[in-house]
C-alpha cells in the first residue's frame, strides 16, 4: 500500500461504491477532497450556487437512482444551509450522504470559526450522524454510511470531516462495494395476505414510499390490475405505478378526489405498501386512523421499526419493496376472485383529472396542464416544491413510470428548480419540467446558474400570483380579509431567466400558454414560461371569494 491523503481515500471509496456525481459548494475545509476529485474523471462534480440547492439536488439524485445522492458542503453556514435537504431526505426516505468539512481536530470545543457539533445538530434528522477522526477509518465509515443510507427505510447520513484529518497521509485498506440488501417477504405472510384478500369485499391499496423502485412499480401494477384492486398513491408518490394502469385510483394528500377519500373510508382491507401512512397521506391521521376500527390493515415496509410504530397493524410484512411486489405478482392466486372496484376507481380518477374550464378566469391552469399532457412525453420528469400551484399538476398531470415525479413529501419550498437541474443532468434524453410558484421559485431560483453552467435542458413553468398562496388560503379561511405577511412584490421573472442565458415568455391568458409551450419545446437550454395568474384563483378547488363567503356563513 502507498500512503494517501484522507481526501484521496474518501474519493477512492466513493468510486468503489459507484458514485458518478456529487453536488457541492466548495469550501476550504475540504480542499483535500477537491484536490482528489481533480484526478477522478469518473465522478462528475456539479458546482451549485447555494448549499440548499446542493442538498436538494442530492436528494433528487437519490430518488432517481436508488443510490445515495452525494453532497459536499463546508462547515457552519454551509452545513446549516444544507440542513433543509437532509430533512427532506429523512421525511421522504431518500438515500443520501452529506459530507461536511469540519474544523481541525485540535481546535474543537473552542467555538472556533464556523464550528458546530454536527453529530448533535443533525442527529434528529438523519439516520446516522458522525465525525471521522482517523483517516485510516474512512473506508469503514463510508461503507457503513452506504449501508445505513440504503438499508431498511432509506434516509440521509451525515459525516463530518475535520480538515486536518483529510490532509493526513496514511495507509488505509479499501472496503469493497457495499451491495444492496434485499429482504424477501415471508411466504407465510404472503399466504396470509391472500387469505385476507379472499375474505375482503372492498380492499384498497395505498402505495409508494420507502424503497419503492421501478421493479416494485411494475410487479405491483401487474398484481393489482390482474385482481382489480384499486391502487391509490401516497402523497407525492404519484409515479409509484404508471397512471395509465387500469386500476390506478389517484393520489392522496392535499386536495384529493373526494370519491377516493370515501373509497378509503369504506374499505374493509387496506394494503399499505412502502408508505408510512403519514400525516399528509392520511389527512392528519383521520382518513386512516391509527387504530382504524372496522378495517384490516396489512402494512408492508422495508423497516421493521416502522411496522406498528404509529398504526395498529393486523398483518405486518417486513420486506424489500421489489421482492414483495415480485412475490405477489408471481403468487398462485387462481382462486382469488377479481374485484370490479379497480376499473371503477380508475374511471373516477380519469374524470377527476380531466380539467374543466372555469368561466371568467383569464389564465386557467387546468387547461394549461392539459396542453402539457398533449405535447410532452409520458416519461417527462415533473419537479416541484411546495405551494398551492403544485395542486394543479398533482390533480391534472398523468405521471408515467418512475422516476417521473420529484416532489418533497416534507412540503419544503424551493425544491423544484434544484431537482429539475439534477434530473436534467441525470436524464439528458428526457424532458424535465420544473413547476414553481413565485415565492417557491425565489428560494432557489439561483440554481438556474448551475443549469446554465452545465448546459442542462429544462422547462420552468413559473406561476406568479403575487402571494405566498398556501398561507394566504389558510389566512382567508381562518382570518378572512385580514391579509398579513402574504403579499409579494416580484421581479420580472422572464428578464431574470434571460439573464441566465435562457429563453422566456410572459403570459396572462390561457390561450397564450400552448403557443408559448410549443416555442419552448422547440428550443434547448433554460426555458421559462412566466404565468401571471390572479390570486383569486387560490387553488384548483376554490377561490378567495368562496373562502370568505364560507367564513361569513360560519
Amino acid at each position: 500500500m502507498t500512503k494517501r491523503t484522507g481526501g484521496q481515500i474518501l474519493v477512492d471509496q466513493l468510486k468503489i461504491n459507484g458514485c458518478d456525481r456529487i453536488f457541492t459548494v466548495p469550501g476550504e475545509s475540504f480542499l483535500a477532497v477537491l484536490d482528489a476529485l481533480h484526478d477522478a474523471p469518473e465522478i462528475d462534480v456539479t458546482v451549485c450556487r447555494q448549499e440548499g440547492g446542493v442538498a436538494y439536488m442530492a436528494d433528487a439524485d437519490g430518488k432517481m437512482t436508488g443510490r445515495p445522492g452525494i453532497a459536499f458542503v463546508t462547515r457552519g453556514p454551509g452545513a446549516t444551509n444544507a440542513s433543509g435537504g437532509v430533512h427532506v431526505a429523512f421525511q421522504d426516505s431518500t438515500p443520501m450522504i452529506l459530507f461536511i468539512g469540519d474544523v481541525a481536530r485540535g481546535d474543537r470545543d473552542r467555538e472556533g470559526f464556523q464550528e458546530i457539533d454536527f453529530p448533535a445538530f443533525f442527529g434528529p434528522i438523519a439516520k446516522w450522524a458522525a465525525r471521522i477522526e482517523d483517516a485510516r477509518r474512512i473506508p469503514e465509515y463510508v461503507a457503513r454510511a452506504y449501508r445505513v443510507a440504503t438499508a431498511g427505510r432509506p434516509g440521509p447520513v451525515v459525516l463530518a470531516l475535520p480538515e486536518d484529518m483529510l490532509r493526513d497521509e496514511v495507509h488505509a485498506v479499501d472496503r469493497p462495494r457495499v451491495p444492496p440488501v434485499a429482504e424477501a417477504a415471508d411466504p407465510g405472510a404472503i399466504q396470509a395476505l391472500f387469505e385476507l384478500l379472499k375474505d375482503a369485499a372492498a380492499p384498497v391499496a395505498i402505495v409508494g414510499g420507502a424503497d419503492w423502485s421501478p421493479r416494485a412499480a411494475t410487479h405491483f401494477a401487474n398484481f393489482a390490475a390482474r385482481h382489480g384492486l384499486p391502487v391509490a398513491a401516497a402523497f407525492r408518490r404519484q409515479d409509484a405505478i404508471p397512471n395509465d394502469c387500469p386500476v390506478y385510483a389517484g393520489q392522496l394528500g392535499y386536495g384529493p378526489n373526494p370519491q377516493l377519500q370515501q373509497r378509503i373510508r369504506d374499505a374493509d382491507l387496506i394494503l399499505a405498501v412502502g408508505t408510512r401512512l403519514g400525516e399528509s397521506t392520511t389527512d392528519g391521521y383521520t382518513l386512516v386512523t391509527p387504530d382504524h376500527p372496522g378495517q384490516m390493515l396489512v402494512h408492508v415496509h422495508p423497516d421493521p421499526n416502522e411496522l406498528g410504530r404509529v398504526y395498529h397493524t393486523d398483518l405486518p410484512i417486513c420486506a424489500d419493496m421489489g421482492e414483495f411486489a415480485e412475490m405477489v405478482d408471481g403468487w398462485d392466486d387462481d382462486d382469488l376472485a377479481r374485484f370490479a372496484a379497480g376499473e371503477d376507481a380508475h374511471r373516477q380518477w380519469l374524470d377527476w383529472s380531466d380539467p374543466k374550464p372555469r368561466d371568467g378566469v383569464a389564465l386557467d391552469l387546468g387547461p394549461c396542464v392539459a396542453a402539457m399532457r398533449d405535447r410532452l412525453p409520458a416519461d417527462t420528469v415533473v419537479c416541484n416544491g411546495a405551494g398551492n400551484f403544485s395542486g394543479w399538476w398533482h390533480r391534472y398531470w398523468h405521471y408515467g413510470p418512475m422516476p417521473t415525479q420529484l416532489a418533497p413529501t416534507s412540503g419544503t419550498m424551493g425544491y423544484g428548480v434544484p431537482a429539475a437541474v439534477a434530473a436534467a443532468l441525470r436524464f439528458k434524453d428526457r424532458t424535465v419540467v420544473a413547476v414553481a410558484g413565485d415565492g417557491d421559485f425565489l428560494m432557489n431560483g439561483q440554481e438556474l446558474a448551475t443549469a446554465a453552467q452545465y448546459g442542462a435542458d429544462l422547462i420552468v413553468i413559473l406561476v406568479d400570483n403575487g402571494a405566498y398562496g398556501t398561507i394566504r388560503m389558510h389566512q382567508e379561511r381562518d382570518y378572512p380579509e385580514r391579509i398579513s405577511a402574504t403579499r409579494l412584490e416580484n421581479p420580472d421573472f422572464a428578464a431574470l431567466a434571460r439573464a441566465f442565458g435562457g429563453w422566456a415568455a410572459s403570459i396572462a391568458t390561457t390561450a397564450e400558454f400552448a403557443p408559448a409551450l410549443d416555442d419552448a419545446i422547440g428550443r434547448k437550454g433554460i426555458r421559462l414560461i412566466h404565468c401571471r395568474t390572479d390570486v383569486e384563483q387560490i387553488s384548483n378547488a376554490t377561490t378567495i371569494s368562496a373562502l370568505r363567503d364560507k367564513a361569513r356563513k360560519g
